[in-house]
C-alpha cells in the first residue's frame, strides 16, 4: 500500500519501453491486426484504447516502477486518444485506475512464464481476460494453442468455446487463416456474436470489386440476349 502522501510519476516521467525486442513475429503481427481490426469495427467508439506491446503501470506489484508488458491488451471506457498526444505507456492512475479487461500473450521459443507468472500478475491486477496464444510450442507446454481465462474469485478458470464469446466487448475471438501474397498464416481474428469472422478492410474491399464483376458479367449477358437494358 502506497503512502498517501507519496506522488506517483507521471506518464512523462515513466520509462515507455525496456528495449527488449520481441522473439516471435507473431508477437507483433497478431496483436497489430487485433488493434487494425478494431479500428473498423469500432470506427464510431471513443471509449476504448488497445495497446500492442505496451508497458501497463500499477500499483498492485512489487513496485509502480515495474510494469507489466502483455503483447496486447483492451481496456473499455478510456479516452481512445489523450488528447493530441499518443499515449507512451498505461499508467493506470492515470487512467482513473480502469484496468484492462482483455490481455494476450503470445509464446515464443523462450518461455516467458505465460501460464503461471505472468497468469499471476494479471489476476492480482484484476484483468477480467486472459488470452494465451501458442500456435508453435503447445504440446511442448502441454496447453493448447488458444487458451481463454476468465477472472473468476481471484482465479483464473479456464474457458471453453473457440471463438469465444466475450459480452463485456460484444465480441468472440478465435483463430482464422490470413492470406499473405502467397501465404496462408494461422492468425487471431475478431468473431461477431453468431461466430461470423469480421473481415479485415482488404478482404471487404475485394468482395465488392468481386460482386461488381459478377454484376458487370450478369448486365452483358443480358444485353447479348436481349438487347438494351430497361428504364430504371
Amino acid at each position: 500500500m502506497l503512502n498517501p502522501i507519496f506522488k506517483l510519476p507521471t506518464s512523462a516521467e515513466l520509462p515507455c519501453s525496456d528495449d527488449t525486442p520481441v522473439d516471435n513475429e507473431n508477437q507483433n503481427f497478431v496483436p497489430n491486426l487485433l488493434l487494425f481490426l478494431l479500428k473498423f469495427i469500432w470506427a464510431n467508439r471513443l471509449d476504448w484504447f488497445f495497446g500492442v506491446d505496451m508497458a501497463i503501470y500499477h500499483t498492485t506489484g512489487v513496485s509502480h516502477l515495474v510494469p507489466v508488458v502483455p503483447d496486447g491488451f483492451l481496456s473499455l471506457g478510456v479516452e481512445r486518444f489523450k488528447g493530441n498526444v499518443l499515449r507512451k505507456s498505461y499508467v493506470l492512475w492515470e487512467e482513473n485506475d480502469v484496468v484492462p479487461i482483455f490481455a494476450l500473450e503470445i509464446v515464443s521459443l523462450t518461455y516467458g512464464g505465460e501460464y503461471d507468472k505472468k497468469m499471476s500478475v494479471y489476476a492480482r491486477l484484476g484483468i477480467l481476460y486472459y488470452v494465451i496464444y501458442n500456435p508453435e510450442y503447445w504440446r511442448r507446454d502441454q496447453h493448447q494453442p488458444l487458451e481463454v481465462y476468465r477472472l473468476i474469485n481471484g482465479e483464473y478458470k479456464l474457458q471453453i468455446g473457440e471463438p469465444f464469446w466475450i459480452p463485456e466487448m460484444g465480441l468472440r475471438i478465435g483463430r482464422g487463416s490470413y492470406l499473405d501474397g502467397e501465404v496462408e498464416l494461422e492468425v487471431l481474428y475478431w468473431y461477431d456474436a453468431q461466430g461470423v469472422r469480421y473481415k479485415t478492410p482488404q478482404e471487404v474491399a475485394e468482395q465488392a470489386q468481386q460482386q461488381a464483376a459478377e454484376m458487370t458479367e450478369l448486365l452483358e449477358r443480358y444485353r447479348q440476349r436481349f438487347g438494351e437494358l430497361p428504364d430504371a
